[in-house]
Protein backbone atom coordinates (compact mmCIF):
# COMPACT_ATOMS: atom_id res chain seq x y z
CA UNK A 1 0.00 0.00 0.00
CA UNK A 2 1.21 3.52 -0.56
CA UNK A 3 1.12 6.72 0.91
CA UNK A 4 1.92 9.83 1.33
CA UNK A 5 2.18 10.89 5.31
CA UNK A 6 3.31 14.53 6.77
CA UNK A 7 7.20 14.51 9.09
CA UNK A 8 6.20 14.36 12.22
CA UNK A 9 8.57 13.74 15.53
CA UNK A 10 12.10 13.48 15.08
CA UNK A 11 12.16 9.40 13.99
CA UNK A 12 10.19 10.92 10.95
CA UNK A 13 12.35 13.93 10.20
CA UNK A 14 15.63 11.34 10.48
CA UNK A 15 13.88 9.69 8.21
CA UNK A 16 13.53 12.13 5.53
CA UNK A 17 16.79 13.78 5.81
CA UNK A 18 18.39 10.35 5.40
CA UNK A 19 16.03 8.70 2.39
CA UNK A 20 18.91 10.58 -0.20
CA UNK A 21 21.80 8.68 1.08
CA UNK A 22 19.53 5.21 0.29
CA UNK A 23 18.71 6.19 -2.73
CA UNK A 24 21.89 7.39 -4.51
CA UNK A 25 23.66 4.98 -1.90
CA UNK A 26 25.24 2.88 -5.47
CA UNK A 27 25.83 6.42 -7.22
CA UNK A 28 29.11 7.30 -7.17
CA UNK A 29 28.59 10.61 -7.92
CA UNK A 30 26.01 11.34 -4.96
CA UNK A 31 27.29 13.76 -2.02
CA UNK A 32 25.14 13.39 1.47
CA UNK A 33 24.46 16.45 3.11
CA UNK A 34 25.44 16.77 6.31
CA UNK A 35 22.81 15.60 8.80
CA UNK A 36 23.27 18.58 11.28
CA UNK A 37 23.27 21.35 8.55
CA UNK A 38 19.75 19.37 6.88
CA UNK A 39 18.23 19.03 10.67
CA UNK A 40 19.01 22.83 11.47
CA UNK A 41 17.52 23.57 7.89
CA UNK A 42 14.40 21.49 8.30
CA UNK A 43 13.66 21.31 12.60
CA UNK A 44 11.17 24.70 12.39
CA UNK A 45 12.43 27.74 15.05
CA UNK A 46 16.30 26.73 13.79
CA UNK A 47 16.52 28.74 10.86
CA UNK A 48 15.51 32.30 10.35
CA UNK A 49 13.36 31.29 7.56
CA UNK A 50 10.92 30.02 10.30
CA UNK A 51 10.30 33.66 11.73
CA UNK A 52 8.64 34.45 8.61
CA UNK A 53 7.40 31.69 6.33
CA UNK A 54 6.84 28.03 7.11
CA UNK A 55 6.92 24.84 5.21
CA UNK A 56 5.76 21.01 5.79
CA UNK A 57 7.40 18.16 5.04
CA UNK A 58 6.05 14.74 3.32
CA UNK A 59 7.32 10.80 3.08
CA UNK A 60 6.32 8.84 0.71
CA UNK A 61 5.84 4.85 1.92
CA UNK A 62 5.43 1.35 -0.17
CA UNK A 63 4.67 -0.58 2.25
CA UNK A 64 5.95 0.75 5.16
CA UNK A 65 9.26 1.24 3.37
CA UNK A 66 10.32 5.02 2.53
CA UNK A 67 10.45 5.88 -1.04
CA UNK A 68 10.65 9.42 -1.68
CA UNK A 69 9.72 13.04 0.15
CA UNK A 70 8.95 16.65 -0.89
CA UNK A 71 8.66 19.51 1.33
CA UNK A 72 5.67 22.57 0.45
CA UNK A 73 6.97 25.45 1.06
CA UNK A 74 5.15 28.94 1.43
CA UNK A 75 7.69 31.90 1.45
CA UNK A 76 6.15 35.17 2.74
CA UNK A 77 9.06 37.46 2.14
CA UNK A 78 9.10 36.47 -1.67
CA UNK A 79 5.60 36.88 -2.24
CA UNK A 80 5.60 40.24 -0.40
CA UNK A 81 8.55 41.57 -2.41
CA UNK A 82 7.94 39.80 -6.02
CA UNK A 83 3.94 40.97 -5.02
CA UNK A 84 3.30 37.31 -5.91
CA UNK A 85 1.43 34.52 -4.69
CA UNK A 86 3.73 31.31 -5.38
CA UNK A 87 4.22 28.62 -3.87
CA UNK A 88 7.63 26.17 -3.29
CA UNK A 89 8.13 22.79 -3.40
CA UNK A 90 11.79 21.59 -2.60
CA UNK A 91 13.10 18.62 -0.91
CA UNK A 92 11.92 16.30 -3.91
CA UNK A 93 13.79 12.60 -3.93
CA UNK A 94 11.75 10.00 -4.90
CA UNK A 95 12.50 6.58 -6.74
CA UNK A 96 11.30 6.27 -10.08
CA UNK A 97 8.12 5.77 -10.26
CA UNK A 98 5.26 7.70 -11.41
CA UNK A 99 3.06 6.60 -9.09
CA UNK A 100 5.27 7.99 -6.10
CA UNK A 101 6.09 10.99 -7.54
CA UNK A 102 2.39 11.92 -8.60
CA UNK A 103 0.89 11.17 -4.64
CA UNK A 104 3.89 13.77 -3.36
CA UNK A 105 3.57 16.33 -5.53
CA UNK A 106 -0.33 16.31 -5.26
CA UNK A 107 0.11 15.90 -1.47
CA UNK A 108 2.45 19.34 -1.22
CA UNK A 109 0.17 21.02 -4.15
CA UNK A 110 -2.91 20.01 -1.65
CA UNK A 111 -0.93 22.52 0.83
CA UNK A 112 -0.42 24.87 -1.08
CA UNK A 113 -3.59 25.54 -2.41
CA UNK A 114 -4.67 25.32 1.54
CA UNK A 115 -2.76 28.02 2.04
CA UNK A 116 -4.34 29.56 -0.73
CA UNK A 117 -1.44 29.83 -3.14
CA UNK A 118 -1.73 29.43 -6.89
CA UNK A 119 1.34 28.64 -8.34
CA UNK A 120 4.32 25.71 -7.23
CA UNK A 121 7.68 26.22 -8.26
CA UNK A 122 10.61 24.45 -7.32
CA UNK A 123 13.03 22.15 -6.62
CA UNK A 124 14.10 24.80 -4.28
CA UNK A 125 15.17 24.47 -0.78
CA UNK A 126 13.65 27.95 0.54
CA UNK A 127 14.64 30.42 -2.45
CA UNK A 128 16.63 30.77 -5.00
CA UNK A 129 18.85 32.43 -1.96
CA UNK A 130 19.24 28.36 -1.03
CA UNK A 131 19.78 25.45 -3.04
CA UNK A 132 17.50 25.02 -5.71
CA UNK A 133 16.98 23.86 -9.37
CA UNK A 134 16.91 20.70 -10.87
CA UNK A 135 19.65 19.16 -12.77
CA UNK A 136 19.39 18.48 -16.39
CA UNK A 137 22.57 18.13 -18.05
CA UNK A 138 25.86 16.51 -17.20
CA UNK A 139 25.08 13.66 -14.51
CA UNK A 140 28.27 12.44 -14.61
CA UNK A 141 30.36 14.80 -12.50
CA UNK A 142 30.10 15.29 -8.23
CA UNK A 143 28.10 18.80 -7.63
CA UNK A 144 29.59 21.15 -6.51
CA UNK A 145 29.32 22.30 -3.15
CA UNK A 146 26.01 24.02 -2.36
CA UNK A 147 24.98 22.73 -5.36
CA UNK A 148 21.84 20.10 -5.93
CA UNK A 149 22.51 16.63 -8.04
CA UNK A 150 19.51 14.05 -8.90
CA UNK A 151 19.09 11.72 -10.90
CA UNK A 152 18.09 11.58 -14.53
CA UNK A 153 14.59 10.63 -14.36
CA UNK A 154 13.32 13.53 -11.99
CA UNK A 155 12.46 15.58 -15.04
CA UNK A 156 10.35 13.45 -17.03
CA UNK A 157 8.48 12.73 -13.64
CA UNK A 158 7.85 16.16 -13.09
CA UNK A 159 7.12 17.15 -16.31
CA UNK A 160 4.81 14.29 -16.57
CA UNK A 161 2.88 15.79 -13.31
CA UNK A 162 2.37 18.92 -14.89
CA UNK A 163 5.38 21.24 -14.45
CA UNK A 164 6.71 22.99 -17.39
CA UNK A 165 9.96 25.10 -17.62
CA UNK A 166 10.30 28.34 -15.82
CA UNK A 167 14.26 29.05 -16.07
CA UNK A 168 17.47 27.35 -16.49
CA UNK A 169 20.20 28.22 -14.68
CA UNK A 170 23.81 27.96 -15.79
CA UNK A 171 26.92 26.46 -14.22
CA UNK A 172 30.28 26.94 -15.97
CA UNK A 173 33.55 25.54 -15.22
CA UNK A 174 37.09 27.58 -15.68
CA UNK A 175 40.31 25.88 -15.74
CA UNK A 176 43.14 27.70 -14.32
CA UNK A 177 45.23 26.01 -16.92
CA UNK A 178 43.22 27.21 -19.88
CA UNK A 179 41.82 30.49 -18.53
CA UNK A 180 41.72 33.92 -20.29
CA UNK A 181 44.26 35.49 -18.23
CA UNK A 182 43.50 38.89 -19.78
CA UNK A 183 41.61 40.35 -16.34
CA UNK A 184 45.37 38.89 -14.23
CA UNK A 185 47.59 40.54 -16.66
CA UNK A 186 45.78 43.76 -16.44
CA UNK A 187 44.83 43.64 -12.62
CA UNK A 188 47.50 46.42 -11.45
CA UNK A 189 46.26 48.34 -13.98
CA UNK A 190 42.72 48.17 -13.18
CA UNK A 191 43.37 48.37 -10.05
CA UNK A 192 44.92 51.64 -10.46
CA UNK A 193 42.46 53.17 -12.24
CA UNK A 194 39.55 51.75 -9.69
CA UNK A 195 41.92 53.30 -6.83
CA UNK A 196 41.85 56.90 -8.60
CA UNK A 197 38.31 56.71 -8.60
CA UNK A 198 38.91 55.80 -3.99
CA UNK A 199 37.54 52.18 -5.02
CA UNK A 200 39.81 48.98 -3.62
CA UNK A 201 39.61 45.57 -3.83
CA UNK A 202 40.39 43.22 -0.77
CA UNK A 203 39.91 40.39 0.97
CA UNK A 204 37.24 40.08 4.04
CA UNK A 205 38.07 41.14 7.35
CA UNK A 206 38.13 37.66 9.18
CA UNK A 207 39.07 39.46 12.62
CA UNK A 208 35.59 42.10 12.18
CA UNK A 209 33.64 38.75 9.96
CA UNK A 210 30.16 39.53 11.43
CA UNK A 211 30.53 43.93 10.92
CA UNK A 212 32.05 42.84 7.42
CA UNK A 213 29.12 40.13 6.72
CA UNK A 214 26.70 42.92 7.16
CA UNK A 215 28.02 45.24 4.85
CA UNK A 216 28.12 42.32 1.99
CA UNK A 217 24.19 41.48 2.82
CA UNK A 218 23.79 44.98 1.76
CA UNK A 219 24.96 44.43 -1.56
CA UNK A 220 23.59 40.99 -2.07
CA UNK A 221 20.20 42.63 -1.88
CA UNK A 222 20.69 45.45 -4.01
CA UNK A 223 23.37 43.64 -6.84
CA UNK A 224 20.81 40.54 -7.13
CA UNK A 225 17.92 42.39 -6.85
CA UNK A 226 16.41 42.42 -10.45
CA UNK A 227 17.41 38.52 -10.47
CA UNK A 228 14.32 36.32 -11.20
CA UNK A 229 12.46 35.35 -8.22
CA UNK A 230 15.37 36.98 -6.26
CA UNK A 231 14.22 37.83 -2.20
CA UNK A 232 15.99 40.06 -0.30
CA UNK A 233 17.60 37.86 2.79
CA UNK A 234 17.08 39.06 6.29
CA UNK A 235 20.12 39.91 8.40
CA UNK A 236 19.43 36.58 10.31
CA UNK A 237 19.21 34.56 7.18
CA UNK A 238 22.45 36.07 6.14
CA UNK A 239 24.19 35.73 9.34
CA UNK A 240 22.71 31.90 9.67
CA UNK A 241 24.11 31.37 5.79
CA UNK A 242 27.46 33.25 6.56
CA UNK A 243 27.98 31.05 9.97
CA UNK A 244 27.83 28.02 8.15
CA UNK A 245 30.43 29.22 5.10
CA UNK A 246 32.65 30.83 8.02
CA UNK A 247 34.03 26.88 9.00
CA UNK A 248 35.40 26.76 5.18
CA UNK A 249 35.93 30.16 3.96
CA UNK A 250 39.38 31.83 2.30
CA UNK A 251 39.93 34.67 2.50
CA UNK A 252 41.81 34.55 -0.76
CA UNK A 253 38.67 33.95 -2.44
CA UNK A 254 36.37 36.68 -0.45
CA UNK A 255 36.43 39.56 -2.31
CA UNK A 256 34.72 43.36 -1.64
CA UNK A 257 35.02 46.43 -3.50
CA UNK A 258 35.49 49.45 -1.05
CA UNK A 259 34.35 53.29 -1.68
CA UNK A 260 34.81 54.89 1.83
CA UNK A 261 33.03 52.56 4.21
CA UNK A 262 30.68 51.59 1.62
CA UNK A 263 31.34 48.33 0.08
CA UNK A 264 29.56 48.34 -3.60
CA UNK A 265 31.21 44.80 -5.51
CA UNK A 266 31.74 41.49 -3.56
CA UNK A 267 32.88 37.96 -5.17
CA UNK A 268 32.59 34.54 -2.76
CA UNK A 269 34.91 31.49 -3.91
CA UNK A 270 34.43 28.49 -1.53
CA UNK A 271 36.35 25.38 -1.27
CA UNK A 272 34.96 22.84 -3.09
CA UNK A 273 33.86 21.16 0.44
CA UNK A 274 31.85 17.55 -1.99
CA UNK A 275 35.54 16.20 -2.28
CA UNK A 276 35.60 15.63 1.18
CA UNK A 277 31.96 15.12 1.89
CA UNK A 278 31.98 11.90 -0.66
CA UNK A 279 33.71 10.13 2.01
CA UNK A 280 31.13 10.81 4.62
CA UNK A 281 29.16 8.22 5.34
CA UNK A 282 25.44 9.25 5.50
CA UNK A 283 26.55 12.45 6.32
CA UNK A 284 27.29 11.83 9.68
CA UNK A 285 30.51 13.90 11.47
CA UNK A 286 30.56 11.24 14.13
CA UNK A 287 32.76 9.27 14.77
CA UNK A 288 35.16 9.64 11.61
CA UNK A 289 33.56 12.08 9.44
CA UNK A 290 34.44 15.29 11.41
CA UNK A 291 38.53 14.21 10.81
CA UNK A 292 37.86 13.78 7.06
CA UNK A 293 36.85 17.08 6.76
CA UNK A 294 39.58 18.48 9.08
CA UNK A 295 42.22 16.94 7.17
CA UNK A 296 40.71 16.85 3.67
CA UNK A 297 40.27 20.79 3.52
CA UNK A 298 43.89 21.47 2.21
CA UNK A 299 43.84 18.82 -0.27
CA UNK A 300 40.56 20.57 -1.94
CA UNK A 301 41.57 21.51 -5.59
CA UNK A 302 38.11 22.68 -7.08
CA UNK A 303 36.54 25.86 -6.06
CA UNK A 304 32.86 27.37 -6.37
CA UNK A 305 32.25 30.99 -7.38
CA UNK A 306 29.20 31.14 -5.95
CA UNK A 307 28.57 34.93 -6.10
CA UNK A 308 30.11 38.25 -8.02
CA UNK A 309 28.13 41.43 -8.35
CA UNK A 310 28.53 45.22 -7.95
CA UNK A 311 25.61 46.96 -7.35
CA UNK A 312 24.06 49.83 -10.06
CA UNK A 313 25.94 53.50 -10.69
CA UNK A 314 29.41 50.99 -10.33
CA UNK A 315 29.34 48.81 -13.36
CA UNK A 316 31.39 48.12 -15.96
CA UNK A 317 33.90 50.40 -14.07
CA UNK A 318 35.99 47.09 -13.84
CA UNK A 319 35.22 46.21 -10.62
CA UNK A 320 34.49 42.80 -11.91
CA UNK A 321 37.25 41.94 -14.04
CA UNK A 322 39.26 42.83 -11.04
CA UNK A 323 37.48 40.02 -8.89
CA UNK A 324 37.75 37.54 -11.51
CA UNK A 325 41.42 38.70 -11.31
CA UNK A 326 41.90 38.60 -8.69
CA UNK A 327 40.33 34.95 -7.80
CA UNK A 328 42.15 33.43 -11.10
CA UNK A 329 45.74 34.42 -9.81
CA UNK A 330 44.77 33.48 -6.21
CA UNK A 331 43.98 30.04 -7.43
CA UNK A 332 46.51 29.72 -9.66
CA UNK A 333 49.19 30.38 -6.37
CA UNK A 334 46.88 28.05 -4.42
CA UNK A 335 47.36 25.57 -7.10
CA UNK A 336 43.67 24.91 -7.66
CA UNK A 337 42.76 22.92 -10.83
CA UNK A 338 39.71 25.04 -11.68
CA UNK A 339 36.48 26.74 -10.78
CA UNK A 340 33.16 26.19 -11.36
CA UNK A 341 31.12 29.34 -12.23
CA UNK A 342 27.20 28.97 -10.81
CA UNK A 343 24.67 29.50 -11.26
CA UNK A 344 23.70 31.89 -13.66
CA UNK A 345 19.99 32.73 -15.03
CA UNK A 346 20.22 32.17 -18.72
CA UNK A 347 19.04 35.07 -19.34
CA UNK A 348 22.10 36.99 -17.66
CA UNK A 349 23.77 37.83 -20.44
CA UNK A 350 26.54 40.38 -19.73
CA UNK A 351 27.75 37.45 -16.72
CA UNK A 352 27.16 34.53 -19.26
CA UNK A 353 29.06 36.12 -21.87
CA UNK A 354 32.30 37.52 -19.19
CA UNK A 355 32.72 34.07 -17.99
CA UNK A 356 32.60 32.82 -22.17
CA UNK A 357 35.32 35.71 -22.81
CA UNK A 358 37.43 34.12 -19.63
CA UNK A 359 37.20 30.43 -21.45
CA UNK A 360 34.55 28.97 -19.21
CA UNK A 361 33.05 25.85 -20.48
CA UNK A 362 28.90 25.77 -19.97
CA UNK A 363 28.83 22.24 -18.41
CA UNK A 364 25.85 21.75 -15.99
CA UNK A 365 22.59 23.19 -16.60
CA UNK A 366 19.86 23.21 -13.77
CA UNK A 367 16.14 24.08 -14.56
CA UNK A 368 13.37 25.52 -12.48
CA UNK A 369 9.98 23.91 -13.34
CA UNK A 370 6.55 25.32 -12.12
CA UNK A 371 2.78 24.83 -12.53
CA UNK A 372 -0.78 26.45 -11.67
CA UNK A 373 -2.36 24.83 -8.48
Amino acid sequence: MRLVKPVDGAKALKAFIDFPHDLYKDDDNYVPELFLAQHDLLKPGKHPFYKHSKLQTFLAYDNGKVVGRIAAIRNNNHNAYNQANDGFFGFFDCINDQEVADLLILTAANWLKSEGLSTMIGPANFSTNETCGLLIENFDVPPMAMMPYNAPYYLTLLENAGFTKKVDLFAYYVATNTVEDKSVRLLDVLQRRLQRSGITIRTINVKKFDEEVAKVRDVYNKAWDANLGFVPMTPDEFAFMAKDLKMVLDPDFCLVAEKGNEFVGFALGVPNINQILRKVKRGRLLPTGIFKILFGLKKIDDLRVLTLGVIDGYRKLGIEACLYGTIIKNARIKNKRGAECSWMLEDNYLMNHAIDELGGDLYKKYRILEKSL
